[in-house]
Parts: structure tokens; sequence; C-alpha cells
């Protein structure tokens, strides 16, 4: 099925004064935002299905226990916009259960990535309006008009991406989408929840190195995109929680000194120097609740497993 995409990706050039402004900071850092080329997303996936990795499967189940009563708050005609969108179960979820959506409007930065999905679901789903948006959902960015105009916006930001953002980003991530989900709008968002030190390490260290891969992927990605030379051999993965900011914190640590140039720019690094290039904060639910409603959302209900390790929580525009 034909589908048509709303391209809003922003210039290579862009991109290039991001990636250099960070790797020349004291500490060196990447967005993670630049994970997600067609690879990166594929490695991410296989990674969601590694048994160290707790969240995709505990979002899934508390999704799957309670999608009707998630349903019922929504109601019919809906137009749902997922942030950073993917093809798994969680989306099937909604468009499953929901019901007469008005349409979907799945966003993220990986346009091949986006563009497949989209043709998936628009195939499987050709009673709902599929319109794919290349966009970085970081920033305002404008929604296509599906032919049925819906009665509300649902957000939808599952898997607790918004935990790789620092407090105020992640601030800012959550005005972008009351924004997007206008004055009589709601939000539906993962996020995870504070826990030990050894289940988080073990999550973002898999043992057969999916999330190092998915790690050193993004450098290859620099060379290809961006007109840098990083010797991937020359680094590798680690991924630590820092106790004092409830944060889990990964990392690209050069295994020896040695000079990338990139964009026509050089970078120099030492031996053990690493870049940051994710942080994943874990929230108590008072502290979610506190930055929601500062960006204009109040929550009306909260989700967990028995364990209370994850949290699906539904909130309304304030």
């Amino acid at each position: 099925m034909s589908i048509q995409l709303l391209d809003l990706e922003p210039a290579a050039t862009d991109d290039e004064s991001e990636i250099l402004a960070g790797l020349s900071r004291d500490q060196k850092e990447i967005s993670p935002k630049y994970f997600y080329d067609q690879t990166g997303s594929r490695l991410f996936d296989e990674i969601c299905k590694q048994p160290e990795y707790y969240p995709t499967r505990t979002e899934v189940g508390i999704m799957q226990a309670h999608v009707h009563e998630m349903a019922g708050h929504i109601g019919p005609r809906a137009s749902i916009i997922e942030f950073g969108s993917g093809s798994s179960i969680k989306t099937r979820l909604l468009l499953d259960n929901f019901t007469e959506l008005a349409a979907y409007v799945p966003v993220d930065i990986s346009r091949e990535h986006l563009v497949q999905a989209a043709e998936q679901l628009a195939q499987e789903y050709p009673h709902i309006e599929v319109l794919p948006v290349c966009a970085d959902f970081t920033q305002p960015f404008d929604l296509p008009q599906p032919q049925i105009t819906p009665r509300l916006n649902m957000v939808f930001f599952p898997g607790s991406t918004i935990g790789n953002f620092s407090e105020h980003e992640a601030q800012g991530i959550l005005s972008v989408m009351r924004e997007e989900a206008r004055d009589d709008g709601a939000l539906l968002i993962g996020v995870d929840l504070e826990k030990p030190r050894p289940l988080l390490e073990r999550a973002y260290n898999d043992a057969a190195g999916v999330t190092a891969d998915f790690n050193l992927n993004l450098l290859t990605r620099l060379n290809e995109e961006h007109a840098a030379n990083f010797d991937v051999a020359l680094f590798e993965h680690n991924a630590i929680y820092d106790d004092q900011k409830s944060r889990i914190e990964m990392r690209l640590v050069s295994l020896t000194k040695q000079s990338i140039e990139i964009a026509g720019e050089e970078i120099s690094m030492d031996k053990g120097e690493y870049i940051v290039t994710e942080h994943s904060h874990k929230y108590s639910r008072e502290g979610f609740a506190a930055m929601a409603n500062a960006a204009g959302f109040e929550v009306h209900s909260v989700w967990t497993d028995p364990k209370e390790l994850f949290s699906v929580q539904y909130l309304e525009a304030a």
C-alpha cells in the first residue's frame, strides 16, 4: 500500500554542527538520536529481545494486561502520534484495541526504517490511515491532516525513551508533546522506574554483545554519513549506573590515544577517554509527575508490573 511521507528531516549540516559541538566539550558526547539509522534501528529491535533487557517485555506485559482500560480513556476517533516509532507489538496493541482510529502518525528521524515500518502497518491495517513524518521530535513539527478529523490527539511514547534525555531536555520534549497533543489531547508514555544497580547494568551490557554493536554502530554511521574516519576497533562499549543521578550512562571508550577527523575537523582522544552516547534516567513516580506537570500534563493513571520495574502512564493535557 502506498503511503505519503511528510519529510521534515533536518539538513545534514545542522547535524554536523551539533555532533562537532558535542565532541568538542570537555566531556565528549553525541546525542542518542544518531543511533537510529537503518542498522541502528534493527539492532535496537534485537536488544529488546535479549534476556537481560527487561524494559520491553515488561512494558508489553503491562500493556497487554491494561490496553482495554487505556482504550477506554481515549475513546473513538483519536489520532495516535507515536514519537520515535517502531514496528513492535506495542504499536499493534493500540491499533488492534483502540476503536475507530482517525489516523496513526509515526514520527521518526530514521527515514528508511520509518517508511518500511509504515508501509508494513498500512498493509496490515488498511482501515487505518497511516501518515508517517520524518522529523526530529525533540523540536515542534507540523502534523499531517488526516482524512478523518480526530476527536483528540494522543501522543504515544513507549520504551522509556524519555529517560534518554536530561531532565531539562525531557521537560522540553514533554512540552513538544503537549503542543502536538493540543488542549484536549493526551499522552501515553513508558517510564522506567528506579531499581537496584546490578539489574540495570546487566540490562545495558547484555552477554550477547548486541548493545555493544548498537553503540559502536553510531561510529560507523558517522563514518558513512558525516565524513568521519573513526576506527571502530579502537573503541569499546561500556555502560555504568550513576546512583547520584539515577541514570545509566552508556559510553564509547577509546582504547588508545588517537585523532579522528569528522566533517573536516580534528578531534583528539586519550586512552581511556570516552564519548557519552546515551543516558537512561530512572524515575520515581513523584519525580516524573512533577516534570510532566511543569510541561502542562497531569498524570491520570499509572499501570505497573507486579515487581514495579516499569510503568506505563496516561497523562492528560492540563
